[in-house]
């Protein structure tokens, strides 16, 4: 009789190491945080632009923590005169799905338009 579970190298090489696979910590509840506080976001509007911050691909990361959250984003341009409302409105936004603090970390890497399927 064979085993008919299947599994991918990465699991496998895993398993063999003896660390857990990131495949079993798959958390449907937090997954459906992440989707919430990206949904919120489409409200922040770039106003030079004209599209939210979503849309432009400026976030970059979401980490939920049990007491905190930190959303890591881009901005179009290095010197954004916006910059301090874009990142109050993230803030706050994000604030609205969480129940707890939420810190907004501005990266140095520079925004491609093509991340957003923009072709000027």
């Amino acid at each position: 009789m064979t085993d008919s579970t299947t599994t991918t190298p990465t699991e496998t090489q895993a398993s063999a190491s003896g660390e857990p696979t990131d495949a079993a910590a798959f958390d449907p509840t937090r997954r459906a945080t992440e989707l919430a506080i990206l949904d919120a976001l489409r409200g922040v509007v770039d106003p030079e632009i004209g599209m939210n911050v979503v849309e432009l691909a400026l976030i970059k990361q979401i980490i939920l923590g049990p007491d905190s959250t930190e959303i890591k984003m881009i901005l179009t341009t290095p010197f954004c005169p916006y910059a301090g409302s874009m990142i109050a409105q993230v803030k706050e936004q994000a604030e609205s799905v969480v129940d707890h603090d939420v810190t907004v970390t501005l990266l140095a890497e520079r925004w491609d338009p093509r991340d957003a399927g923009l072709m000027w």
